[in-house]
């Protein structure tokens, strides 16, 4: 009776929720063809430093299935994406010796790779300046092209070293 229905779903196409997008940065992490820094994985969500941090321990959790939108998330990855939120952000907070934490999703708006992920990014610490440059007080309405410029420009790079010392550090927490 098994071999009937294994057989039923042999060469059936992947419903889309389930498909991937061979050039997209985060499917190819997933599927082990890009380099990333893990902190956390399950069979359902993947947690990595990102690449371009605003600050050091800026992380990202990213399910396993490519879907663009959080709103046409199913229910069983955004559970373990809340989960992954959960315990990575604690050991960040742990690693990072700093409980102040932003913990952001976009949909369409400001999301750079069209593929549901949850940015956890420490706080500034209090008396730090968020740029030393002034940025941080910008006096008049900005376009969201402007917006995207100084946000990018804000971004440091996550240099290799420095990088598995943190993941160790987090890892170390989870």
């Amino acid at each position: 009776m098994t071999s009937f229905i294994i057989k039923a779903h042999e060469n059936r196409p992947l419903a889309p929720q389930w498909s991937v997008d061979p050039a997209c940065i985060f499917c190819r992490i997933i599927r082990g063809e890009a380099h990333a820094h893990k902190l956390y994985e399950t069979d359902r969500v993947v947690a990595i430093l990102d690449i371009l941090p605003l600050r050091p321990g800026h992380a990202l959790v990213i399910p396993k299935v490519h879907v663009p939108r959080v709103s046409e998330l199913p229910d069983e990855f955004a559970a373990e994406c809340g989960v992954a939120v959960s315990r990575v952000a604690r050991a960040i907070a742990a690693a990072v010796d700093n409980t102040g934490l932003n913990v952001v999703c976009n949909q369409e708006y400001a999301q750079a790779v069209h593929h549901v992920h949850y940015h956890i990014i420490p706080a500034p610490r209090p008396g730090e300046s968020e740029d030393a440059e002034g940025r941080d007080h910008v006096t008049k309405a900005l376009t969201q092209k402007e917006m995207h410029q100084l946000e990018f420009e804000s971004r440091g790079s996550l240099e290799d070293e420095p990088a598995k010392r943190l993941v160790e550090s987090i890892r170390a927490h989870l």
